[in-house]
């Protein structure tokens, strides 16, 4: 029997420093980490590491550490994918699509556009949007609304970022015709995880409009944006931006609040409130525009 106490005592340490897959998996856990890792996804992942190691810390831990293994494999392929692509490579976005047309006692015609694209670099993060707003009631056009915005992001770590944001903006019904938007500045991620994401941003700007008034304005304005989304559950999220751009002459809030709900595949249904205020609009245009929206989106 005394000869039995050294192996009772190495035991532990030769399972601490033994390779996962020479300590003994239940065939159930290791199916359904097996799953999780086939279909890439983290949440799951982890899920299953918890369990495990209540249900059996041995094992658990090998669990673990295979889990740790296929992360640090998972993120060297995307670093290898990401320097091999190129500028066209990687992109994904969504683009949402709505329209209306009634007749009889009213005659109305409308549609919505939206493109939302995004890149992920190592070091850099690229966004792009563009959108296009057109009713006509009457055969009479009631609003035209055209937005394009570019805005390249520098991490300096997994929460800061360097941001420049360059946006082009038409719209004769707020009162101008065209606007030019220039920033650069500091953004943070206050909130990162799996279901809510927060970012903020705040830095000088430079506007060049031409108002509906045959009036040109150029000036230098404080930009200042959030982006906020929170994943309420798998199929269903809500978003808020807002951004504004605050200077002498005239200062310009936008904010939009949209509803998602995934419908089939890449398929959601989008349900959106927007708002744009002026503080100094030209005369015969009023201050607050609003816009509802309802879009079918489609993810890439």
């Amino acid at each position: 029997m005394k000869r039995c106490w050294p192996i009772l005592l190495a035991t532990p340490l030769l399972l601490a420093n033994a390779d996962p897959s020479d300590i003994p998996i239940p065939p159930a856990i290791r199916a359904m980490l097996d799953a999780a890792i086939a279909s890439n996804n983290d949440s799951e992942i982890a899920v299953i590491v918890k369990y495990a190691r209540a249900v059996d810390p041995a094992s658990g831990d090998a669990v673990a550490r295979i889990a740790d293994s296929w992360r640090v494999k998972r993120r060297e392929d995307q670093v290898r994918t990401i320097r091999e692509a190129s500028f066209v490579d990687l992109w994904t976005g969504r683009a949402q699509l709505g329209g209306w047309k009634t007749t009889g006692n009213s005659d109305n015609t409308g549609l919505s556009a939206v493109i939302d694209l995004n890149r992920e670099g190592i070091r850099w993060r690229q966004k792009f949007k563009a959108q296009a707003d057109y009713q006509e009631s009457a055969n009479v056009t009631t609003r035209e609304h055209y937005l394009a915005s570019y805005e390249p992001n520098y991490k300096i770590d997994d929460r800061a970022y360097i941001y420049g944001a360059a946006q082009y903006e038409s719209d004769r019904f707020l009162g101008y015709y065209d606007r030019y938007s220039a920033s650069v500045g500091a953004g943070y991620s206050a909130i990162k995880t799996p279901r809510v994401k927060l970012d903020l941003e705040l830095g000088p700007a430079f506007r060049d409009t031409s108002f509906t008034d045959d009036t040109q304005q150029r000036s230098a304005a404080a930009r200042g944006s959030l982006d906020f989304n929170w994943k309420l559950t798998n199929g269903l999220s809500i978003s808020q931006t807002a951004s504004a751009y605050v200077q002498r002459f005239n200062s310009t809030v936008n904010g939009l609040t949209a509803l998602n709900a995934k419908l089939i595949g890449p398929l959601s249904a989008q349900l959106s409130y927007n708002v744009q205020f002026e503080s100094t609009p030209p005369v015969g245009s009023v201050s607050t525009d609003t816009t509802t929206r309802a879009s079918l989106v489609y993810s890439f």
